[in-house]
C-alpha cells in the first residue's frame, strides 16, 4: 500500500504522507497509553516511596531531638516513648524549671493522660538534667517544630494515598489494605504489570533475595513477600501462614486484574 499510495490517492506528496504517518503514530501511542487522569498509578508509587522515606527521616530526627533535649530533661524519655508526642512536649516545655501547675492543662492536652502529665511535672522538679542556655533551647524548639510538621504532613500524605488507592485500585485496597496494595503496585512498577503477574509471583514479590538464595542453596523457598504485612497473615496460625499467603496472592491477582482491566 505504501509503495502505490501516491497512485491510489491523488495529490498526495511525500511531505504530507510523512505528516500523516507521524499523526498516525501519535494517535496509536496515545491510545496505547490510555491516559485517564483518575487512574494514574504513578502517583501511588511516588507517595508510597515518600511515605517510607518520611518514616525513616522522622525516626532519625526524633532520635536527634531525644538526645539533644535529653541532656536537659532525661526523665522525659522514660515517661513518653512516642516520637511525635515527645517532640511536641519538648517544644511545649522548653526550660523544665519554668514548668508549674499552670502548665498541667497544656501537658494533659498533648499526652491525653492526666497521670502522665502529673508524672512529667513531678519529674521536672527533681530532674538530674543539666541547665540549658536560651539560645540552645530556641534551636531545639525550632528543630522540634520541623519534626512535628513533617509528622503532620505524613498523616496528610497517608490520607491522600488512601483516597488515591480507592480511585485507582478499589478492589485491591479493599482486600489487603491501601498500604500493602500500594507497595505491591510500586514493586511491580505499575498496576498493569501487577495484573499481568501470576499469583505465585505476587505471593513472593519483595522476597526476591530470599528466593534466589534458597534456589542457590537448594533450601526452602520463601512463602511470602510484601503480602506478609496483610492482617490476614498476621492473624493466621504459624502452620497456616503459607497456605493463607498462597490463597491471598490468588485473590490479589484477581483483584488487581479487575481494577486494571474493568472499564
Amino acid at each position: 500500500i505504501r509503495l502505490h499510495f501516491h497512485a491510489l490517492v491523488r495529490g498526495l506528496t511525500a511531505q504530507s504522507a510523512s505528516k500523516a504517518q507521524l499523526g498516525l503514530g501519535h494517535s496509536y501511542s496515545r491510545a496505547k497509553v490510555k491516559f485517564n487522569v483518575n487512574r494514574v498509578d504513578n502517583m501511588i508509587i511516588q507517595s508510597i516511596s515518600l511515605l517510607d522515606q518520611l518514616d525513616k527521616d522522622i525516626n532519625t530526627f526524633s532520635m536527634r531531638v531525644r538526645e539533644w533535649y535529653g541532656y536537659h530533661f532525661p526523665e522525659l524519655i522514660k515517661i513518653v516513648s512516642e516520637n511525635y508526642t515527645y517532640c511536641r512536649l519538648a517544644k511545649f516545655i522548653g526550660n523544665r524549671k519554668e514548668l508549674s501547675e499552670e502548665s498541667l492543662e497544656g501537658l494533659e492536652e498533648i499526652v491525653m493522660d492526666g497521670a502522665k502529665a502529673q508524672a512529667i511535672l513531678e519529674a521536672s522538679r527533681s530532674s538530674m538534667g543539666m541547665d540549658i542556655s536560651p539560645i540552645d533551647l530556641i534551636n531545639i524548639e525550632s528543630f522540634s517544630s520541623r519534626v512535628i510538621s513533617l509528622s503532620e504532613y505524613r498523616k496528610g500524605l497517608q490520607e491522600y494515598l488512601r483516597s488515591k488507592m480507592s480511585q485507582v485500585a478499589p478492589s485491591l485496597s479493599a482486600l489487603i489494605g491501601e498500604v500493602v496494595g500500594a507497595r505491591l503496585i510500586s514493586h511491580a512498577g505499575s498496576l498493569t504489570n501487577l495484573a499481568k503477574y501470576p499469583a505465585s509471583t505476587v505471593q513472593i514479590l519483595g522476597a526476591e533475595k530470599a528466593l534466589f538464595r534458597a534456589l542457590k542453596t537448594r533450601g526452602n523457598t520463601p512463602k511470602y513477600g510484601l503480602i506478609f504485612h496483610s492482617t490476614f497473615i498476621g492473624r493466621a496460625a504459624v502452620k497456616n501462614k503459607g497456605r493463607i499467603s498462597r490463597y491471598l496472592a490468588n485473590k490479589c491477582t484477581i483483584a488487581s486484574r479487575i481494577d486494571c482491566f474493568s472499564g
